[in-house]
């Protein structure tokens, strides 16, 4: 895997997206619950590309797709190394960055998403209400 450096605070990227446990556990609790945005709004990142990045565990990024950008809170990955690699749990903030067309099979593609993520340190985490408002303006 090349990872591909566009400046000093971007990183070229590959996306995917996939159930978690804490994802699972969440939705039970209810989609506008604290578990469920604390286990959805997150993506996991190696520990070298937090590095790259400038920036610690728990940080806020923009994860930019050509469907779409959102902001979550960055999570130290415990599995890898997986430098390049990007990975966050089903939910609406992973729905943002995906292609929402399903090519007639009924599931958008959830994997292999060429992405750029950079530090978002002062933009906040829109909670569900907030994204859901955001995408379709109600």
């Amino acid at each position: 895997m090349v990872l591909e450096m566009t400046d000093s605070s971007k990183l070229q990227v590959t996306l995917i997206t996939g159930r978690t446990i804490e994802q699972g556990v969440g939705k039970e609790q209810g989609k506008f619950s604290e578990q469920y945005f604390d286990n959805v709004s997150v993506c996991h990142i190696d520990e070298a590309d937090l590095s790259k990045l400038h920036i610690k565990e728990k940080a806020n990024v923009l994860i930019s797709t050509k469907y779409g950008s959102v902001v979550v809170r960055a999570l130290k990955s415990l599995r890898g190394p997986h430098s390049g690699i990007v990975f966050i749990p089903y939910g609406p903030w992973a729905n943002i960055v995906v292609n929402p067309e399903t090519d007639s099979i009924g599931m958008p593609s959830l994997k292999g998403i060429s992405a750029e993520i950079k530090p978002a340190l002062n933009e906040p985490i829109l909670s569900l209400e907030e994204l859901l408002k955001e995408q379709f303006g109600r």
